[in-house]
Parts: structure tokens; C-alpha cells; sequence
């Protein structure tokens, strides 16, 4: 199958044929023709897997052989963090190069003023995070009234983000006759439930079963005491001349501590996580795709979004609280065919995250030992019972509270 059986606008194939795209992939193949009929749309796709193409491609179809009032907001595209918006909408920019439309990115973190002078010039694509929409409909620089395109980016995601309440306040802005996509990497009971809200007669595609990984990705474990992992990050960066590697955090410490560190050892390196300026972030990730920087350490909300096709490392300095978002961070390696190489280093500590993410996988993982780094086993079992205990607690804030602070950043 190619892109010309999906009768797209000319201006489309033209597009991506400078794109070089030449073979949907299958979330592409399976979404693109309902989604040009207008029909609702539930897509289970993990990262990597070209979503963006596969409801923006139709989305500006039917703009453009169906409506030609320019101007106007007529397509909206809400993603959880300002990273992924900024990636869907260099994306759908790319896609719309040969036509007349329009697109904004909407994010918290910047200046609203600018956001407002390109909405009162007219957009018809809305690419935005909640917070930021929401900041804009109050304040009346933006109407969603002639809305006839929307979509929830990895809605899941939004969910634990803990967005519901903006998305609720956002949806009595848009009209009732309209198409709704809603795109997840996993369908549990929050995001049924919000896409038997908010969708109507959906069909149901998807190229991935919930809560799998990317089969392309070689995963290896390795047991390490925490006050070692900064030492065995640049031991495997270095010793095999790895050029471009992302690393994953916990926490924003974390990833500051761990960047000092490796930029001691002689490893170019910045962090990307909330508490950085918007500018600091995108200079740290626009040189880290340019080779500038050969380590990008991240926290799993600022590394959302973040789409470089020819990534082959990723490591886990600790792994997740939350299970889920370990195929998140191994999926921005292994992308557009390509293998991909993932590392977790995992402490004493970590046993139960472990445990919690074999359960999720239904995998049995068991962490080698790195020689030169074995770990210390003359550790007392209160210890570790007690850090343990603690990390279960911080667990719990970061899924109650902690997401919800970040929500407008």
C-alpha cells in the first residue's frame, strides 16, 4: 500500500513525497480511511509509530477539499506536555508546507503575548497543551465555536497528568458536531471513560496490545548501587563510543546531579526537566539533535514529545514510579524500523518497581551484574525496607499530586 490509495489532496502527496514517505505504517494505514469518512476514532499506538501523520494527514484533507473559510480554528490537537505539542505541530507544519492553513503551537512557559498576536491574525490548526488553551478561551483570544477536528494526543498520559478538569472545562468550548481521535498508548478505565464521554460510535484500531514494547528494542538490566550509576553511565557511554544517548531521571535533582557528573567525566551533557526555561529546553534538545551534546538526561514529563528517528541508546538511571512509563522512555529508541538499544540500572531499592514493572510486561526481568560494578550485598535489610517504604509513599504523591503541579508548565 502507498500513500496515493488514500486519495489525498494533492498538496498532501506533494508534501510527503518531500518528506521522502513513501509506505504508511500500519496505525497510518488503519486510521487514515475512517478517518477521512469523519468517523470517531479510539487508536492504540505506542510512540514511534506515526500517529501524528495518521490523524493529521486526513484532518488536513478534509480542510482543504471541504471548507474553505481560512482563518478560523478548525482543527485542535491537545497533548499532555509543551514538548509533544511542539514536535505534532513541526509535524502537521511539515504535512500542510504546500497549502494555505495556518498552524499554532499553544504551550504554558511562554509568552502569551506572542501565542495571541498569531491568534488574531487566524489559525486553523490548534496544537496546544490544556493549561495554555484554557488560559486562552478564558481570556477570549481564542474561540473553538467553528471547531470541526479534535484530537487527544496520548490521552493517557493527559489522564495522569491529572488534565481531566481543564479538559472537562475545555470541552464545553467545542461544539457537538464534530470528530474526535482520541490516540493512547493504553486503554484503561480513566481513558474508556473518557472517550465514552466524548466520542461517538468510535471504531476501534490499533496496531500494538496494551502495555507492550517495542519488539526492535534490546532491553537489559543491569543491578547497581545508586551512588554508582553516574560512574556506570559514562563507563558504557565511553567504553562503547555511544554519541548520542538519553537518559532518564526520576526527579529534576536527579537529573541536574547526574549532568555535573558525567560533564566531569568529559561527556558533553544537559538536563531537560520542568524547572529549565522553555528557551533552555529547546536549546538543550535542539543540540542534543544536532550532536552538540552527546547526553540528554530527562524526566519522563519534559522527554515527552521528543521524536529523533536515529536515537539508539536510551538508559534508565532509575526506573519509574509508574510502570507504564517505561514504554514511554524505551520508546523513543527503536523508532521508524530502526533497532534500539534500552539500559536500566536498578538498585536495591528499586526491587519493587521491578517487580511491579514484570507484572506489566508478564516477563520475568533479572538484572546481570556489570563487572567492576557489582553490588554492595552487605547492605542492611532495614535499610533497604525502609527506602523502600518511602519510595512506595513518594510513589503515590507523585501519581496523586506531583502530576498536577506540573499540568501548566
Amino acid at each position: 500500500m502507498s500513500f496515493s490509495s488514500f486519495s489525498l489532496a494533492p498538496a498532501i502527496h506533494s508534501a510527503l513525497e518531500t518528506l521522502g514517505f513513501e509506505s504508511p505504517t500500519d496505525i497510518q494505514s488503519q486510521t487514515i480511511p475512517l478517518a477521512l469518512t469523519g468517523k470517531d476514532i479510539i487508536a492504540t499506538a505506542q510512540t514511534g509509530t506515526g500517529k501524528t501523520a495518521a490523524f493529521m494527514l486526513p484532518i488536513l484533507n478534509n480542510l482543504l477539499r471541504y471548507d474553505t473559510q481560512l482563518g478560523q480554528v478548525r482543527a485542535l490537537v491537545l497533548a499532555p506536555t509543551r514538548e509533544l505539542a511542539q514536535q505534532v505541530a513541526e509535524n502537521t507544519q511539515q504535512y500542510a508546507a504546500n497549502t494555505e492553513l495556518k498552524v499554532v503551537c499553544l504551550y504554558g512557559g511562554a509568552n502569551i503575548g506572542p501565542q495571541e498576536k498569531r491568534l488574531k491574525a487566524g489559525v486553523d490548526i490548534v496544537i496546544a497543551t490544556p493549561g495554555r488553551l484554557l488560559d486562552h478561551l478564558i481570556k477570549g483570544t481564542l474561540s473553538l465555536n467553528q471547531l470541526q477536528h479534535l484530537v487527544f494526543d496520548e490521552a493517557d498520559r493527559m489522564l495522569d497528568m491529572g488534565f481531566i478538569g481543564e479538559i472537562k472545562r475545555i470541552m464545553r468550548h467545542v461544539p457537538d458536531s464534530r470528530q474526535t481521535m482520541l490516540f493512547s498508548a493504553t486503554l484503561d478505565e480513566s481513558v474508556e471513560k473518557l472517550a465514552s464521554r466524548w466520542l461517538s460510535d468510535p471504531k476501534r484500531v490499533g496496531i500494538e496490545q496494551q502495555n507492550t514494547t517495542v519488539e526492535a528494542i534490546e532491553q537489559t538490566f543491569y543491578a547497581i548501587d545508586e551512588e554508582k550509576k553516574a560512574a556506570v553511565i559514562a563507563y558504557l557511554i565511553g567504553k562503547n563510543n555511544w554519541q548520542q544517548v538519553l537518559v532518564f531521571t526520576r526527579t529534576k535533582a536527579q537529573a541536574d546531579s547526574l549532568v555535573k557528573e558525567l560533564i566531569k567525566d568529559g561527556l558533553p551533557s544537559s538536563a531537560i526537566h520542568g524547572d529549565k526555561s522553555q528557551g533552555a529546553r529547546d536549546k538543550g534538545l535542539t543540540q542534543f539533535k544536532e550532536g552538540k551534546v552527546r547526553v540528554l538526561v530527562a524526566t519522563d514529563v519534559a522527554a515527552r514529545g521528543i521524536d529523533i528517528s536515529t536515537l539508539d541508546y536510551v538508559i534508565n538511571a532509575q526506573l519509574p514510579y509508574v510502570a507504564e512509563d517505561y514504554i514511554h522512555r524505551i520508546g523513543r529508541t527503536g523508532r521508524a524500523g530502526r533497532s534500539g538499544k534500552a539500559i536500566s540500572l536498578v538498585s536495591q531499592d528499586e526491587q519493587w518497581l521491578l517487580e511491579e514493572l514484570e507484572v506489566l510486561l508478564d516477563e520475568r526481568l533479572t538484572p546481570q551484574w556489570l563487572s567492576g560494578f557489582e553490588p554492595d550485598l552487605t547492605r542492611e535489610v532495614k535499610d533497604n525496607r525502609k527506602n523502600t517504604n518511602k519510595a512506595r509513599k513518594d510513589r503515590d504523591k507523585k501519581r496523586v499530586l506531583g502530576q498536577r503541579q506540573r499540568r501548566r508548565r
